[in-house]
């Protein structure tokens, strides 16, 4: 069986990573067009990387939660085949052990140059003044999507959805496209797992709310028995 799983902010509230919706996060304390657009850095690179170290360093002081785990124990199941995709920048997947996780918005971990397009792998800490390591370009910026940019491997990601036996969405509030269409693409069952519902609810087949801690879980295992 195929399964397509979309985590959105919600999968990790429980690790103590906010959404940028929460009434007191990171967010609320910065104007998303100075620190999550392509202008934005380029007017003030140093505001950029600082709002970045402080996500990064809240991030590895996270841990992987229940919702996390089940779903990597999904993976394991040897009847079934499941891809992650997220729009989250965090990597909290992979350390619960998810090994098939696509990251449609980049990820904290990763550095990109501006200039000449080469990635690797970020340090905890960044600044202006880092060289790329292949152009010696100071134009290194973290490797995230940014609003007004086009999300990572998103041809990949509507082929698996349209052939997905069973898709679900974790944790999203269906509000952000791409991501909030991906449930009109898909070929089979459709699921929603959120605390409440999205602005797409009616658009799924099934719906579960609650804690995602609690629900993502139970329904692991039922699928896997």
């Amino acid at each position: 069986m195929e399964i397509v799983v979309l985590t959105g902010a919600g999968i990790s509230t429980e690790s103590g990573l906010g959404t940028f919706r929460d009434a007191d996060g990171l967010w609320t304390h910065y104007d998303l067009n100075d620190v999550a657009t392509a202008e934005g850095f380029g007017r003030d690179p140093a505001l950029v990387h600082d709002f970045y170290n402080a996500r990064r360093a809240n991030c590895a002081d996270a841990a992987p939660n229940a919702a996390h785990n089940a779903l990597a124990n999904l993976e394991k199941s040897a009847t079934h085949n499941l891809t992650i995709v997220t729009q989250n920048v965090d990597d909290l997947h992979e350390r619960a052990g998810s090994r098939t996780v696509i990251h449609m918005h980049g990820t904290l971990t990763g550095a990109l140059c501006a200039a000449c397009q080469h990635r690797w792998r970020a340090p905890l800490v960044m600044d202006p003044t880092d060289l790329c390591p292949r152009c010696a370009t100071p134009a290194t910026r973290p490797d995230v999507v940014w609003f007004g940019e086009i999300p990572y491997q998103m041809d990949r990601i509507s082929e698996l959805v349209a052939a997905s036996d069973i898709f679900a969405a974790i944790g999203t509030s269906a509000e952000v496209y791409p991501a909030a269409g991906l449930v009109e693409l898909a070929g089979g069952e459709t699921l929603e797992l959120n605390l409440e519902p999205s602005a797409r609810t009616n658009s799924f087949d099934r719906r579960r709310f609650g804690p995602a801690t609690e629900i993502v879980p139970e329904w692991v295992v039922e699928l896997t028995g």
